[in-house]
């Protein structure tokens, strides 16, 4: 995996994509796994998961990211299914470190909600 690779499809999801600042850590949690586990699927030829309203919405969300990925970054299509699994792990890791962890939004866990 490629250090510029990570850091052009982080700077994609920060700019375009919106369900990684749902309101509380749960939720952020649930879609940063839930809508890049479809990304891998759809990106490596597998068949989505397309079982359960929650699956259909992390594939709706996946598909156009897919098809951006494909469509801005030359070397997208050319990488294997396992370097594109672990590009979406470090992808996933960097996300919750910036949208959760490193987080200052208090609501994220306030235990009324």
């Amino acid at each position: 995996m490629s250090q510029s690779h990570l850091d052009a499809l982080y700077d994609y999801v920060q700019e375009r994509c919106l369900w990684q600042f749902f309101s509380r850590t749960w939720d952020r949690e649930e879609n940063i796994e839930g809508v890049l586990n479809q990304v891998v699927r759809l990106w490596s030829g597998e068949e989505p998961l397309r079982g359960t309203p929650q699956e259909r919405l992390f594939y709706a969300d996946a598909l156009p990211i897919v098809s951006d990925i494909k469509g801005r970054f030359d070397w997208a299509s050319t990488i294997p299914a396992e370097e594109v699994k672990f590009l979406i792990e470090g992808l996933k890791s960097r996300l919750t470190e910036t949208v959760i962890t490193r987080s200052t939004n208090r609501e994220l866990n306030h235990h009324l909600y």
